[in-house]
């Protein structure tokens, strides 16, 4: 830890104070609008807010709450924290009164998500050869989390999601994600009739991933711009949809359900990133 960063460290002893109250009863409070605000949790998630701060500029770090044993192994990430930003340190009886329950790694901080002005804004910055992940009515965020997670491990240049779809920046889709949810650009798209008329106008293939896919996945060749979309489980992706876009399956063995949405997003941006020559495919 730098110089003088010990000092910049505010201690809480009541968890009722108010300058940490955005991380109050957070078990109750997490699936309520924040707006752009969000609830980061641990040190990779951090490090990943940190990055995107530094970088893109995409999200801002308001302020953090650290436990006090925790604060020795953080020297280096602390030390990148701009001196404005606020950091709240505690034990360990205050910090688990104030957020509600034990299981918070004992690294909690407040980022703002600044969004795109809009999906066109947000397509015209992506390269001219690109890899999109669409997700289309997923409500799980264990999904949405492994979604973001694919797209970051196989370098896709961001996720789009239509308005029926949950929040990635919840708390447990960005820590599902491993902080994949703060590093891979994303969009909300309005419906998904919007999205898919969208990204076609803006020379996207969009090719569904539906076990009804009229084509095998082992045999599609992308062009210079794709977007995978990717549907809810159960229902998947809307018939009528389905009927009017290019449409891929994942051959799998006889008998058995189709593949969790995450895993077929997962196989799928594999596939996609090989065949388009993508860097560390």
């Amino acid at each position: 830890m730098a110089p003088g960063a010990q000092s910049r460290l505010i201690r809480v002893e009541d968890p009722s104070d108010p300058r940490i109250v955005e991380f109050t009863a957070m078990r109750d409070r997490d699936l309520a609008g924040r707006g752009d605000r969000f609830i980061a949790e641990g040190k990779v998630v951090l490090q990943a807010l940190l990055d995107a701060e530094a970088g893109t500029r995409r999200f801002v770090l308001e302020k953090a709450l650290i436990l006090e044993n925790r604060v020795d192994g953080l020297g280096e990430l602390l030390d990148r924290i701009d001196p404005g930003c606020p950091v709240y340190v505690a034990g360990r009886e205050v910090l688990d009164a104030a957020v509600g329950f034990a299981m918070h790694r004992g690294i909690l901080a407040v980022g703002r998500h600044v969004p795109s002005a809009s999906f066109e804004d947000f397509l015209s910055r992506l390269p001219e050869r690109a890899l999109l992940v669409a997700a289309c009515g997923i409500s799980n965020h264990d999904n949405i989390g492994g979604i973001f997670r694919n797209a970051g491990v196989f370098g896709a240049d961001g996720v789009v999601l239509d308005d029926a779809c949950c929040d990635p920046l919840y708390r447990k889709a960005i820590r599902v994600s491993v902080g994949a949810a703060l590093r891979v650009p994303f969009c909300r798209a309005g419906s998904i009739e919007q999205l898919v008329t969208t990204l076609s106008a803006h020379g996207f293939e969009v090719a569904g991933l539906s076990p009804r896919g009229a084509g095998a996945l082992s045999g599609y060749q992308p062009g210079k711009r794709l977007a995978l979309l990717a549907g809810t489980e159960g229902e998947g992706l809307p018939a009528d949809l389905i009927a009017r876009i290019k449409t891929l399956r994942i051959e799998q063995a006889p008998g058995m359900d189709s593949l969790n949405v995450a895993t077929a997003s997962g196989i799928a941006l594999w596939h996609a990133a090989v065949r388009m020559g993508r860097a560390g495919a």
